[in-house]
């Protein structure tokens, strides 16, 4: 959210993976791996396309569209593939099911195909919060699409 939001230069990160989301001492999130990061001046809400970029599994629908690329492909790849682990040797998530169930529901909105139902990370952190209620998304793809 600070990299889209409250950055003075916005930066569309184009890698966010569980593995560049580490932990300082105070379990504080930091972001690493800047190497494919793309500035978008105050202006510009877009970035041209110039080629994939990221981590295969990860990569937003607009990559292959070859469509102007936004924030929306960095919260695309925040949650895509990740929300059936987040119970994996978590006893808490497993015994708060309602919680599981939100988390879900989160994972299903950052993954949709169409980058505009995608909410921005100010949202996606206000969902996972509990801060603002989940409504159930749709499906993510249109199975009749290529």
């Amino acid at each position: 959210m600070y990299l889209h939001e409250e950055c003075s230069t916005q930066i569309i990160h184009c890698d966010i993976k569980p593995q560049n989301i580490l932990l300082d001492e105070y379990f504080t999130p930091r972001i690493s791996d800047f190497g494919l990061a793309k500035l978008l001046l105050a202006e510009q809400t877009r970035a041209a396309h110039t080629g994939i970029r990221g981590t295969v599994g990860y990569f937003a629908p607009e990559w292959f569209r070859r469509a102007s690329i936004t924030v929306k492909v960095d919260v695309y790849s925040f949650e895509e593939e990740s929300s059936m682990k987040l119970a994996e040797n978590d006893e808490e998530a497993k015994n708060d099911l309602k919680r599981l169930e939100r988390f879900v529901m989160v994972s299903l909105w950052c993954i949709q195909e169409d980058a505009s139902l995608r909410p921005t990370m100010k949202k996606v952190t206000q969902m996972l919060e509990g801060v603002i209620e989940v409504s159930v998304p749709p499906c993510p793809w249109n199975y009749g699409s290529n």
